[in-house]
Order: structure tokens, then C-alpha cells, then sequence
């Protein structure tokens, strides 16, 4: 009775919880209490899972809130946490009961004041120019005259109407303006999409590729022109093909496409006169240099024919020059009968002396000369040095014959010797020679048993000796038969006959 009126021990009559109950009531009260939150400090670890959720760490010099951005809101980030960076997060703070910890689930990230902004520039930009994007030989020259020139920018804002205006100003060109939000979230990502876009236009096609492209936006605070300061944006200007032209902001104001582009204009404007030169000193330019054209030639003209006037009065007369070739006509016009006249003379006097010798007596001498040298030819021509040159030829294929007889028993004999060497290897290997020396083989039809085992659990069994087989286990033998004489002696097996040094199988070689 004691115990029912005794007060009980503290707490002992305090409600119980399961795990889950309590991780529960702690994920309410934490939501519950704290709700939507914004949380500044410096991010720490960041990871990014293959299945596309972004985990990290927002610290400060005593403690550390374990972050998480799901999947689908990564994309809605207008800055993208990178380790080192300061910021403010905003999100739910909950908890998870499985490991007993509680993270903050953000849903936007805004970089920390201004100082931070420039700090993660300037990372931004050391990295960028160790990749060699700065360079200045990478930098492409822009066209004198653009035919197409593509202008990403707001087509709300008055940045379109300044560079329209002073292209028409100027020297009016196709323009091509790619619509993208020139702040915000979705800067960077669409302006580096119009970037791609313009260089995978085809040449000529429906749409034209520009010949230059412009990257343009008013002033503003470095937040605003945040989006141009993307590592995504200063890639995607770094990799055009097409020669691009930045002009963001005010001439003060400076952003990370401005150090990867070709050409940097301080104002949108000053991106139009950049583009295209005036049409006006263009056609006044043009003019004047078709009237220096003009003027060269014609004092080119003037100065070949004063020239050729001065070399004109140096050379002498043309009756001159004609005068002493006419005069070696004349001479040769008057000696050429003579000439003619001596060489007929001389001609003919060659012609009787060779005549002279050309009797029909001397060549009938000449034939008959070459006759008789044609009979001696004729009887040195006969068939004694052909059959003299056969018969050598016939003796040396006799010497080849029997030189090949020779060679060919040789080899035969060397062949044969090689065959009995290896008849007789082959006597000392095979097993028959291991017979011979007191050992049996023992089968089973056709396997050899080598075990005791192997040997109860067979059938019929076979011993093969050197000199036959005797079979074990197989029915009796029938009688034999017996004559008035008595039995029979049995036949004795017939010796097989051994292989000599040309047998074995194979035949003789001869």
C-alpha cells in the first residue's frame, strides 16, 4: 500500500516517444518556427550529385549549415555558390530524421555586398586568363564592311534604337537582333544561347550568319551586370567564330566579355560606329582616290611618252639604218650569176671524172668478185660444226644424268638410314619394349584400368603380355577336341613377323 501512495521518482511519469515520433516534432517545430529564412555567410564544400542536386556548406568562423538546392531549383540560382564565396541564401530550414541532422533547403543565392561581387570577379577573371582567353593573338580582326550584323540585346530597351539609329546614321546594314534578358537569372544563359545561335546559322541560307555580332546593354550596378561577368557568357564569346563586339554598360563600367570579345566599345553606340564607317566619307574617300587613280595615270601617260620621245631622238634615221644592208644586196644581186655560172663548171667537171670510171667491164669484174666471195661463204656453211656442237651438248646431259643418279642414291641411302634410325626409336619407346621387361597392360575392353578399384568395377578383363593377350572373367573356352590320337595339341599363335630396317608399315623405298 506504501507504494501507491509514495510519490513517484522526476519524470517518471513523463510521455514516451518512438524515434520517428520525436525526428518528427523536431521537423515541425524547425519548420514551424523558423519558416522562410535568409542566412548569410561563406560557402564552404560544394558538391554536385550525378542525379543533378547541388549539396553545400554556408559557414561562418564557429558553425556550419548544411545546404541543399534540389534539382529543379539549380536552374532558378542567379548565382551559383562556389567555395570561398560570401553569401546570403534564402530558403526553409528543415530537418532530416534518418541521420538526425537539419539543413536549409535554398531556393535562391545572392552574392554578399559589392566587395565579395568584385572578389569572385576577380577569381573569375585570373582563371580565365590562365586559359589563355585574353590573349591578344586570339582576337579576330573585324570586317570593314559587314553585310549581316546580329545584336544581342533587349528589344524593349533603348540600346536597340541607339545602335539602329547610328547604323542607319552610318552606313545602313541587315540587322539580325537576338531577344535576351539583360539581367537577372536568365542573362547568362540566354545570352550565351544567342552566341551559339548566331554561329550555327549557315551562310546564305533562309536566315544569314551575321559578319559581326554585338553584345550590347545600358549602364547599371555591377548586380545588374552581373549576368555579363557568367563564366558561361565570357566561354561562349571566347569560342564565336564570328568576330564579336561587347558594348555593355557605360565606359566605365567593365565585365568579363568584355576581355574575351574582339573589340570593346564603351557604349552600345559606340559599338555602331565601330561596326560599319561612314558612308558619306566612304563615297568621299572613294572619289578622291579614283581622281589620284586618274591623275597617276595620266601623268604616267605623260612621262612613258617624254620618254619615248628622248630614246626616239638618240636612235638614228631609218634611211640610215637601211643604207649598208641595201649596198651588200647590190653586191651579191651582181656576183650571184657569176657564181652560179663558176659552180656549174665545177659540178660537171666532177661529173665526167667520175664517169670515166664507170665502164660495163669494170662492173662485171665487181659481180663476179663478189660471186666467188659469196660460193666460199657458202661452202663454210655446212651442217659438220651444228652436229659437232649436238654431241657436246649430249655428252654434258649424260655427265648431268649420271651426276643426278649419284646425288639421287645418295639421298635415298641417307633417307633410308634416317627411316631405320627411327624404326629402331621407336622399338625402345613403344610400350612393347616395357612388356618385354616383366610388365603387363591390363583393359577393359578399351580402356586401360590402372587402379585396383577401377579394376572390381569393370567387366571382363584383358592381360596383355609381351608374347599375346590372356582374357580374364570371360565364359570358358570350349573343349578341345580329342581324337583317337588324344587331345589336340593347340595351335601355337603365328609369330608376327618383325619390322625390318626398309618395313615398319610404310613399305619399302625401293
Amino acid at each position: 500500500m506504501s507504494d501507491l501512495i509514495d510519490d513517484p521518482a522526476p519524470g517518471q511519469n513523463a510521455p514516451e516517444f518512438t524515434v520517428s515520433e520525436i525526428s518528427g516534432e523536431v521537423k515541425r517545430t524547425l519548420e514551424s518556427t523558423f519558416g522562410r529564412i535568409r542566412v548569410r555567410g561563406e560557402v564552404g564544400r560544394v558538391f554536385k550529385a550525378r542525379s543533378g542536386h547541388l549539396y553545400y556548406d554556408v559557414k561562418d568562423d564557429r558553425s556550419v549549415l548544411a545546404c541543399t538546392t534540389w534539382k529543379g531549383q539549380v536552374a532558378g540560382l542567379s548565382v551559383v555558390p562556389e567555395e570561398g564565396l560570401e553569401v546570403v541564401v534564402t530558403g526553409r530550414l528543415t530537418a532530416f530524421g534518418a541521420q538526425s541532422k537539419y539543413n536549409m533547403n535554398v531556393e535562391e543565392v545572392a552574392v554578399a555586398g559589392q566587395g565579395a561581387l568584385m572578389a569572385l570577379l576577380e577569381k573569375r577573371k585570373k582563371q580565365l586568363e590562365a586559359e589563355g582567353l585574353f590573349a591578344p593573338e586570339r582576337k579576330k580582326q573585324l570586317p570593314y564592311l559587314p553585310q549581316i550584323i546580329g545584336v544581342v540585346t533587349s528589344p524593349s530597351g533603348a540600346v536597340i534604337r541607339d545602335i539602329l539609329h547610328r547604323l542607319r546614321d552610318r552606313f545602313p546594314r541587315k540587322v539580325l537582333v537576338w531577344p535576351v534578358a539583360v539581367q537577372g537569372s536568365n542573362c547568362a544563359p540566354e545570352v550565351a544561347r544567342a552566341i551559339e545561335g548566331f554561329n550555327r546559322l549557315t551562310p546564305g541560307g533562309a536566315l544569314p550568319r551575321p559578319d559581326l555580332i554585338i553584345v550590347a546593354r545600358g549602364g547599371g550596378s555591377i548586380e545588374d551586370l552581373w549576368g555579363f561577368n557568367e563564366e558561361i557568357v565570357a566561354r561562349a564569346a571566347a569560342a564565336s567564330d564570328i568576330p564579336l563586339i561587347s558594348a555593355v554598360g557605360h565606359e566605365t563600367d567593365t565585365t568579363l566579355i568584355d576581355f574575351v570579345s574582339d573589340r570593346r566599345a564603351p557604349t552600345p553606340t559606340a559599338a555602331a560606329e565601330l561596326a560599319v564607317p561612314v558612308r558619306l566619307d566612304l563615297l568621299a574617300w572613294s572619289e578622291n582616290q579614283g581622281a589620284r587613280l586618274a591623275r597617276a595615270a595620266g601623268q604616267a601617260v605623260q612621262q612613258r611618252r617624254q620618254r619615248l620621245n628622248d630614246l626616239s631622238r638618240a636612235l638614228p634615221r631609218p634611211e640610215t639604218l637601211l643604207e649598208t644592208p641595201r649596198q651588200r644586196l647590190d653586191q651579191a644581186s651582181d656576183g650571184l650569176p657569176r657564181a652560179l655560172t663558176s659552180v656549174v663548171q665545177r659540178r660537171r667537171v666532177q661529173l665526167s671524172e667520175a664517169s670515166a670510171a664507170l665502164r660495163p667491164s669494170t662492173l662485171r669484174q665487181l659481180v663476179e668478185g663478189r660471186k666467188d666471195r659469196l660460193r666460199n661463204l657458202s661452202s663454210r656453211l655446212t651442217l659438220r660444226p651444228i652436229q659437232q656442237d649436238m654431241q657436246r651438248q649430249k655428252e654434258r646431259i649424260a655427265q648431268l644424268g649420271q651426276r643426278l643418279d649419284a646425288v639421287q642414291r645418295q639421298r635415298l641411302e641417307r633417307q633410308r638410314q634416317q627411316l631405320s634410325a627411327a624404326g629402331r626409336q621407336l622399338e625402345i619407346l613403344s610400350y612393347k619394349a616395357t612388356l618385354a621387361r616383366g610388365y603387363a597392360v591390363v583393359r577393359a575392353g578399351d580402356m586401360v584400368v590402372t587402379t585396383r578399384a577401377a579394376a572390381q568395377q569393370a567387366g571382363p578383363l584383358q592381360i596383355e603380355f609381351s608374347d599375346g593377350r590372356l582374357d580374364l572373367g570371360a565364359a570358358s573356352a570350349p573343349a578341345a577336341a580329342v581324337g583317337p590320337e588324344g587331345p589336340k595339341p593347340k595351335p601355337k599363335p603365328r609369330a608376327k613377323p618383325k619390322t625390318g630396317p626398309d618395313e615398319g608399315g610404310q613399305g619399302s623405298l625401293f
